[in-house]
């Protein structure tokens, strides 16, 4: 099961181009400052099955013949709630559809993340960007792409992965 705010399918805020954007529900991280505190209840949101909503963001990805990307925010997608369900989100749309490219937006860091390996291995192994970092109010910048604060990064996973060295994008 799988509990979402939302789902935007015609985003051109979160990614580059047009995207489908699937919002978690839940968060631990309650960054002061934050713009989407109704996303913290993990009691909120739409409770779905992870093959329905799969089946909601494939229709709406390639919907009146146009390829999105697709987003995945929050909330917090990579809470211990809310990881499973990312996995498999994101191996479904990489082994089904590895054309599309994968957003993903966390508070943890990529730092945190490789700690854990073993739990995260297969988000970081399908998705294409990770925007990282908590959001931090006094570094708050409104003109960075993809991003609200200066701490946080854009993150080619690939090139990462494949080199053992965070490559940032340059945006």
């Amino acid at each position: 099961m799988i509990r979402y705010a939302t789902i935007a399918e015609n985003d051109l805020v979160d990614g580059d181009g047009w995207s489908v954007s699937l919002w978690f529900q839940g968060c631990p991280h309650h960054c002061q400052g934050c713009h989407n505190k109704e996303l913290w209840d993990f009691n909120g949101g739409v409770l779905d099955s992870v093959f329905t909503v799969i089946q909601k963001l494939e229709k709406a990805v390639y919907a009146n013949g146009i390829s999105r990307n697709l987003s995945i925010l929050g909330g917090e997608p990579l809470c211990k709630e809310n990881v499973l369900a990312t996995e498999t989100i994101a191996l479904y749309f990489k082994l089904n559809h590895p054309e599309i490219k994968i957003y993903i937006w966390t508070g943890y860091t990529y730092e945190d993340l490789i700690k854990n390996k073993d739990l995260y291995e297969i988000v970081l192994n399908n998705a294409d960007v990770l925007i990282d970092g908590p959001y931090i109010e006094r570094w708050r910048d409104v003109s960075l792409h993809l991003r609200g604060s200066s701490n946080q990064r854009v993150i080619d996973l690939k090139e990462t992965l494949e080199s053992g060295e965070i490559k940032i994008l340059q945006l």
